[in-house]
């Protein structure tokens, strides 16, 4: 299957109910689905096979691990074409957990998480901003995130 894959409604509703709760027991799946649990492990392999499923991922209160600051960084390159290389020198950083390359003011976006604005502070002097190809960055520190939820792939009948 490539991008765009052709899934059916049961394999939307398959995967709305493990984006909501990834440790749900196939098993439990399939009573909900009236289907068998045999179904429910053929049509994942399936979605894992096309590259639809990508990973299973734990959740964690980064806060209650001892990690306070969670910010976002807008990071402005020399040039677009040093992307690849940047990004690949940002993957090494342990505290960034998310980068995205965009349109608009910043090339690269990322999310970083630090134990509190020391820690955040010196991942951005003595790792980001030493990157070759940065030009500068913007630094947003998040006060409270409201909203994190996975997108709704069932549509709801009329």
């Amino acid at each position: 299957m490539a991008k765009g894959a052709e899934i059916d409604d049961l394999d939307k509703q398959i995967l709305s109910i493990l984006m909501r709760n990834a440790k749900k027991p196939y098993t439990d799946i399939a009573k909900q689905l009236f289907v068998s649990g045999g179904t429910i492990h053929v049509r994942m392999k399936k979605m894992e096979d096309a590259g639809i499923v990508k990973g299973y991922h734990l959740a964690v209160d980064h806060e209650r691990l001892g990690y306070d600051i969670s910010a976002f960084l807008g990071i402005y390159l020399d040039k677009s074409s040093l992307y690849e290389d940047v990004a690949g020198e940002l993957e090494k950083i342990p505290e960034v957990v998310a980068a995205h390359y965009t349109t608009g003011l910043y090339s690269i976006f990322a999310t970083i998480i630090c134990r509190d604005t020391t820690h955040l502070r010196e991942v951005l002097h003595d790792k980001i901003q030493k990157i070759s190809g940065i030009q500068r960055t913007e630094t947003f520190i998040s006060l409270q995130e409201s909203i994190n939820r996975p997108i709704n792939i069932v549509e709801k009948e009329a």
